[in-house]
C-alpha cells in the first residue's frame, strides 16, 4: 500500500462527502467525548436529536459533574445502555476535580476516566485534540479487514491489536481526524457490513480484498451465543389518581431506573394467581388484574418477554424502592424501553 496516497484519497473524500452532523461542528473535547458514548451501539440518527438536547441541558462539563442522576437519566431515556450515562457522568467528574474541568490530552490519563475505552479515547484525542491515535471500533475493523486483507476473527477481544497497530502504522499525522473520521465515515456510507458500494469506494485502488475478490468474506467474525430469554409480568396497580412505580438496584441492568413493578414468571399464570402473589407481598389487596398488552424488549445479552397488566392496589404496604406517583409526576421518572412500551399502552387507553 502507497501509505500517503491512501491518506490522501481517504482524506480528500472525507472534506468533500462527509455528514453534517452537529458534533462535528465542534473541536470541544467535552462534546466530542458524548457523541462518542452515544454513538457506541446506537445509530446516528438516533443520537442526534438527542445529543442537541444533551448539550442544551447540559452545555460545559461542571453542567454534567453537577447534575442530578435521576435528570442525566431521564435526558437519556429511549438511548439504551443506561450504564454509558453514569459511566460517562463518573469521568467527566474526575475531569472537574482532578484536571480543573480539562479533558486531559494524553492516552494514559484519557484512559483512566471511568467509562472511557481504547476507541473513545483514540476518537477524543484525534477528533478533539489532532494527535495520531488509533481509534478502533467494529465499523473500523471491519473496513480495514477488507483494504488490508486481515483474516483474523474480529470478534476475539486479541484481535482488536493487531486493527490498533495497523491504524498506528498508516494513519496521518497531519491531519489524524480527517483520517480516523474517515474511516468511521467509510464503513458507514460506502464499506458496509452487507453489499459494500465497491464502485463508489475512494480507496478502491489501495483494497487488497477488492482486488482479489473477497470483500464479501471479510470481515470473519464468529457468531455470538444465543441470548437467553426471561419471561415477566409488569403491572400498573392504580389507586385513585397515582400509579406504583418501583426502581431498580442500583447496580446490574438498567440501574436506577424507575418501572411498573415486575414480577419473573417461570410459567403461565392466570390474573387471579398475580393477585393472590402481590396481595401476599403488599400485605394489602390486589384486584381486577387484566392483561392488556404483551411485547418483547431484546437487550443485546438477553430477552425479555413481558405480559402487561393493570390491576387495583388498596391497603398495600409498599417497601422504600417503591412509591405512588400522579400522571405528572410519572413523566418526570426516567424509564427504560420496556417500560416505556408499557407506558404507551396505558396513555393510549386513558389509564395514566
Amino acid at each position: 500500500m502507497d501509505k500517503l496516497q491512501f491518506q490522501k484519497d481517504l482524506i480528500g473524500w472525507f472534506s468533500e462527502e462527509k455528514r453534517d452532523l452537529p458534533w462535528r461542528r465542534t473541536a470541544d473535547p467535552y462534546q466530542i467525548w458524548i457523541s462518542e458514548i452515544m454513538l457506541q451501539q446506537t445509530r446516528v440518527d438516533t443520537v442526534i436529536p438527542y445529543y442537541k438536547r444533551f448539550i442544551e441541558k447540559f452545555p460545559t462539563l461542571h453542567d454534567l459533574a453537577a447534575a442530578d442522576e435521576e435528570v442525566l437519566l431521564k435526558q437519556w431515556e429511549g438511548l439504551g445502555y443506561y450504564s454509558r450515562a453514569r459511566n460517562l457522568q463518573a469521568g467527566v467528574r474526575e475531569v472537574a476535580e482532578n484536571y480543573d474541568g480539562i479533558v486531559p490530552n494524553s492516552r494514559k490519563e484519557i484512559s483512566a476516566l471511568k467509562g472511557v475505552g481504547p476507541y473513545t479515547a483514540g476518537a477524543v484525542l484525534s477528533i478533539a485534540y489532532g494527535i495520531p491515535e488509533h481509534a478502533v471500533d467494529g465499523n473500523v475493523m471491519r473496513v480495514l479487514s477488507r483494504i488490508l486483507l486481515i483474516e483474523e476473527d474480529i470478534a476475539k477481544p486479541k484481535t482488536r491489536k493487531i486493527f490498533e497497530e495497523a491504524v498506528t502504522e498508516i494513519i496521518s499525522h497531519e491531519d489524524p481526524s480527517s483520517f480516523n473520521q474517515g474511516l468511521m465515515e467509510l464503513g458507514a456510507l460506502i464499506c458496509t457490513p452487507t453489499s459494500p458500494k465497491c464502485l463508489l469506494c475512494p480507496v478502491r485502488e489501495h483494497c487488497a480484498a477488492f482486488h482479489e475478490g473477497k470483500q464479501q468474506d471479510l470481515p470473519i467474525k464468529t457468531k455470538a451465543k444465543k441470548t437467553k430469554a426471561l419471561q415477566y409480568a409488569m403491572l400498573a396497580i392504580q389507586n385513585g389518581e397515582t400509579v406504583l412505580m418501583e426502581k431498580r438496584p442500583e447496580s446490574g441492568l438498567l440501574a436506577n431506573m424507575w418501572q411498573f413493578p415486575m414480577v419473573e414468571l417461570t410459567e403461565e399464570v392466570l390474573p387471579v394467581e398475580i393477585e393472590e402473589q402481590l396481595s401476599e407481598s403488599f400485605r394489602g389487596t390486589v384486584s381486577n388484574a387484566e392483561k392488556i398488552t404483551s411485547f418483547k424488549h431484546v437487550f443485546s445479552h438477553l430477552t425479555w418477554n413481558v405480559d402487561g397488566y393493570i390491576a387495583k392496589g388498596e391497603n398495600l404496604i409498599v417497601p422504600p424502592h417503591m412509591k405512588w406517583v400522579t400522571a405528572e409526576e410519572l413523566e418526570l421518572l426516567p424509564i427504560s424501553g420496556p417500560v416505556q412500551k408499557m407506558k404507551t399502552v396505558l396513555k393510549q387507553r386513558g389509564d395514566v
